[in-house]
């Protein structure tokens, strides 16, 4: 096989991987939730890591020109967040530091999805529809400015935080508290190099998450 045939065929199955993701949180209503709330980085400790970084959706993204071809219905809430720019945490450290090198903690938390509960929020994976909001995730409320002069304003659903959910305190899943998911905290050695410059950056986001998550490779 030749080298230009393996880098297509190379390229030809990081597509259908990719398809693949995107279809299972697609046909799977929790996960679908999960992501739409959440975003990406909630789902790879479910899904075990996307060995690359790559959003799943990019691939719809790509086709229908940056938009879902599933939004436009249903209520807002359904609009996934996309993901966002590069999160660059600062790290102080002394000019002798930078002088005759040193390692410092770094302590990052992440929200994952609860294994407790495989993220269905509560003991039982049922949820009834928010009394609040009637299931829509947002309310609206109204404020007289004035004479025959009011103002309408829609806001997410304080009761369920926009999900249009609920679920009762005896079924909420102790872990996750009917959130979903849980903050996950790691702690880092950071090396500081001898002679290292002001400013540089030493981890990126892609490297930082492979570490996070280990990729259960291919």
């Amino acid at each position: 096989m030749s080298g230009e045939r393996a880098s297509v065929d190379l390229g030809l199955f990081r597509k259908f991987k990719e398809i693949s993701q995107a279809y299972e949180v697609l046909s799977d209503p929790e996960k679908r939730e999960i992501y739409d709330q959440y975003g990406e980085d909630a789902l790879k400790e479910g899904m075990g890591g996307s060995g690359g970084g790559h959003d799943p959706f990019d691939i719809f993204s790509s086709i229908f020109g940056g938009g879902s071809p599933f939004g436009g219905g249903g209520s807002g809430r359904g609009r996934r967040q996309r993901r966002g720019e590069d999160v660059v945490h600062p790290l102080k450290v002394s000019l002798e530091d930078l002088y005759s090198g040193t390692t410092k903690k770094l302590s990052l938390s992440r929200n994952v999805i609860c294994s407790k509960c495989s993220g269905k929020g509560s003991k039982s994976g049922a949820s009834m529809k928010c009394a609040g909001c009637q299931g829509s995730g947002m309310k609206v409320s109204i404020r007289h400015l004035g004479p025959s002069m009011i103002q309408q304003m829609q806001h997410p659903c304080n009761e369920c935080k926009g999900t249009g959910e609920s679920i009762s305190d005896r079924d909420r899943c102790t872990q996750c508290k009917g959130e979903k998911v849980v903050q996950q905290k790691k702690v880092l050695d950071v090396v500081v190099d001898k002679g290292m410059q002001n400013g540089r950056k030493l981890l990126s986001l892609e490297k930082l998450m492979k570490r996070l998550i280990p990729s259960p490779g291919i």
